[in-house]
């Protein structure tokens, strides 16, 4: 399961100061983009947990870890497996991980909720650890449109991840013509991020090489997948992913400016 706290850790921010920079401005790149690695995370519930979860997560998890320095960029219910729970999260960089990390897991939100959290799973260790393809081709994040705790459920959209598993280390150009990828509907596109994982209670998959691929679409189907894949690939997984209420990454509001490529 997922560790339990741990000592000399730092403080997380309070809510209103966890989006600003060293002299207390809004860091508009953060809100620009985000962010230069990402986790995708695949959980497998117990059957009929995933609500439960799902619930804890929207109230407790998402600001309780923003406020610990990373970003909660989506959560999801896997539309082809009604026990799993599908969620990313996003840093800075490999150093801030490992203080945020340290930070939410040793501190008081994960203390009073987290053992709740750890009774739904069955497994957590299937999460590849990203990067951006290029510097403009990662996640687009405005926290002010996520959907607020009470607000109205307004409905997402599905969020599709193709994910590439490559034979070899990602060409430069990776990701530039997929047959999968209308420009219109591109959210970004990450490959594997080969630093440590210097969080070790939290592992990663180390045997994974891919290109990941996050599209949106109104319903789930508007999607249809293409069997062209490209060449170095030699498998490809769809993961069909309905967002959370809370989740910020949702079909309308994190679409690309019109004209805008994410690669």
């Amino acid at each position: 399961m997922i560790p339990a706290a741990g000592p000399g850790v730092a403080l997380c921010l309070p809510a209103k100061l966890a989006l600003r920079g060293r002299r207390g401005a809004i860091d508009t790149r953060a809100v620009e983009r985000c962010c230069a690695v990402v986790e995708l995370r695949q959980y497998t519930l117990h059957p009929g947990a995933r609500d439960t979860l799902i619930r804890l997560f929207d109230e407790h998890f998402v600001e309780g870890q923003e406020r610990c320095g990373m970003r909660v960029i989506g959560q999801f219910r896997d539309l082809d497996d009604p026990d799993r729970f599908v969620w990313l999260r996003g840093f800075a960089d490999m150093e801030s991980r490992t203080r945020a990390l340290e930070a939410f897991y040793g501190g008081p939100v994960w203390k009073e909720h987290g053992p709740a959290a750890n009774t739904t799973m069955v497994d957590h260790t299937d999460v590849l650890l990203l990067r951006p393809v290029t510097g403009t081709a990662g996640f687009r994040f405005d926290p002010r449109r996520r959907p607020e705790p009470e607000g109205r459920v307004v409905a997402g959209g599905v969020v599709i991840a193709t994910v590439d598993h490559l034979s070899g280390p990602p060409a430069p150009d990776a990701g530039a013509a997929l047959g999968d990828a209308h420009e219109a509907a591109v959210l970004a596109r990450l490959v594997t991020e080969p630093a440590r994982n210097a969080f070790v209670r939290l592992p990663v998959r180390e045997d994974a090489n891919v290109l990941v691929t996050f599209l949106s679409y109104a319903t789930a189907g508007a999607y249809h997948p293409s069997p062209i894949i490209g060449p170095g690939v030699h498998h490809r997984d769809h993961l069909r992913l309905e967002p959370t209420r809370r989740s910020y990454l949702r079909h309308a509001p994190s679409r690309l400016p019109s004209g805008e490529r994410a690669g």
